[in-house]
């Protein structure tokens, strides 16, 4: 899948699942922020694209639902996004 798997040390790369109603299906712009759907936080891109897929096609005919991947380890280690290479 994606090199984002694994950290330097091997140490985990969280990422968090969730959706819910937005206003327009283009943005981020969640209606009820206090009804989000959090599916969870997953060790790795692979194990939440997996999760957020699934998701996604649970709701495929729901236009005004979305659902998200946030990469929380960018979150959390900002310092890695300013190394170079």
């Amino acid at each position: 899948m994606s090199a984002e798997g694994a950290g330097a040390g091997g140490g985990s790369k969280l990422h968090l699942v969730f959706g819910g109603r937005v206003r327009d299906p283009m943005g981020f712009d969640f209606v009820e922020p206090d009804k989000l759907h959090v599916v969870g936080i997953f060790p790795d891109y692979a194990s939440a694209e997996r999760a957020w897929r699934a998701e996604a096609q649970r709701t495929v005919d729901d236009a005004e639902m979305k659902y998200v991947v946030v990469h929380l380890h960018r979150l959390l280690e900002p310092e890695q996004l300013k190394r170079p290479g």
